[in-house]
């Protein structure tokens, strides 16, 4: 009943917004690099915002929650939905949305992980934008199929007449403290093998507000993977303003000589830790911040690497099979003369995420430190 009066509510929409027309007529739908090339020319600039635009003191979940609204605000054709969207989601990210946009634009769907991302698929091919919401990384998995398979493959598979390059999906992932093995994966590098969807992790509530709304209005289907762990203790001035920053490119979050140092999301604050640490014993770190993963910035982290000869890669994952084994074998091939050390992983253990040893399992602040201290006596 439930999914019948959604499916009402967003046919009754489509009517009146005339989603169901492939835009252009028959015409290939295709973006080609001048288009990409105005997207990331209309990108705001973060720190020119934070030193002259107005901000407002967030933590993550309702900078998320801001970037939504703004969403919602700016487009008719922009829907939220997923496991108690409704009322606010169980980390309140929507908390207030449906109130601010109404039953037709925010709501609840069944507890079917499957169901949401091909809805959100349908709703995607149609013209419109859907925000689907998966309640916890470790159960996106039921809906695998639909993400590799379909909403990667659309555009693809059709010639460019037809894509879901409106879907986003959003999701929060890794450690939390008391998680256990069912609530505290990060299973990004399973979807960072597949070409036609990007892979967006936002370590900060500035820089999830910018990137998920760059995610949102890019024509490509977006994975959006949340740190949970951030959502309340991360806090930070964010500007008011709608802004966007660009997919696909990383920044480098402090500049060093000795060794580059790369992460992602929530295990940033972890490496800034060990970075001020290996600062004391006269280290001079490098630290980048991928946030894409699909695709990543390899020219940003091979620059880095052939100034410093040093390269240390850290995530929750674990990790054999992980994103670092990819970022590991890329940087080998680009930079191999440059090297001065063997590149090293700092990552959980290939053993299910476990509960009463969570400590022990995830990549601190002190084995990442103990790995710059190695790298740092290889000759």
């Amino acid at each position: 009943t439930e999914i019948r009066m959604s499916v009402g509510r967003s046919m009754k929409l489509s009517r009146l917004i005339g989603w169901g027309r492939p835009k252009g007529g028959s015409q290939a739908r295709f973006f080609s690099s001048e288009i990409r090339a105005k997207i990331d020319a209309d990108r705001n600039d973060l720190p020119t915002l934070l030193k002259t635009g107005k901000t407002k003191t967030m933590n993550l979940f309702t900078a998320i929650n801001d970037a939504l609204d703004i969403a919602l605000r700016k487009d008719e054709e922009v829907v939220v939905f997923g496991e108690d969207v409704k009322f606010g989601g169980v980390f309140r990210c929507c908390i207030g949305l449906n109130e601010k946009h109404g039953d037709a634009r925010v709501f609840n769907t069944p507890l079917c992980e499957q169901g949401i991302v091909g809805f959100g698929i349908g709703v995607a091919a149609a013209g419109a934008k859907a925000v689907a919401e998966i309640q916890f990384a470790d159960y996106i998995h039921p809906a695998f199929d639909q993400i590799v398979n379909e909403a990667a493959k659309f555009r693809y598979r059709s010639g460019g007449q037809w894509d879901a390059g409106g879907l986003t999906i959003r999701t929060p992932y890794g450690a939390v403290g008391h998680g256990g093995l069912y609530h505290s994966q990060s299973p990004e590098a399973y979807f960072t093998h597949t070409p036609g969807i990007k892979v967006v992790v936002p370590r900060s509530p500035a820089q999830a507000k910018g990137l998920l709304l760059a995610s949102i209005f890019e024509p490509d289907p977006v994975l959006f993977m949340e740190p949970k762990w951030l959502y309340r203790s991360a806090v930070e001035e964010v500007p008011i303003a709608e802004y966007t920053l660009p997919l696909g490119k990383g920044e480098i979050v402090k500049e060093g000589s000795d060794i580059t140092v790369v992460g992602w999301g929530a295990q940033m604050l972890v490496l800034e830790k060990a970075v001020a640490m290996a600062e004391e014993k006269g280290i001079s770190c490098e630290l980048i911040d991928l946030r894409t993963l699909q695709p990543w910035d390899e020219d940003l982290v091979a620059k880095s690497v052939e100034k410093t000869g040093r390269l240390i890669i850290s995530h929750e994952a674990p990790e054999h099979g992980g994103f670092g084994a990819e970022i590991s074998s890329t940087i080998q091939e680009r930079c191999f003369y440059s090297l001065q050390a063997p590149i090293q992983r700092v990552c959980g253990y290939d053993t299910p995420f476990p509960l009463a040893f969570e400590k022990l399992y995830v990549p601190d602040a002190l084995k990442n430190f103990d790995a710059m201290l190695n790298s740092m006596s290889e000759c």
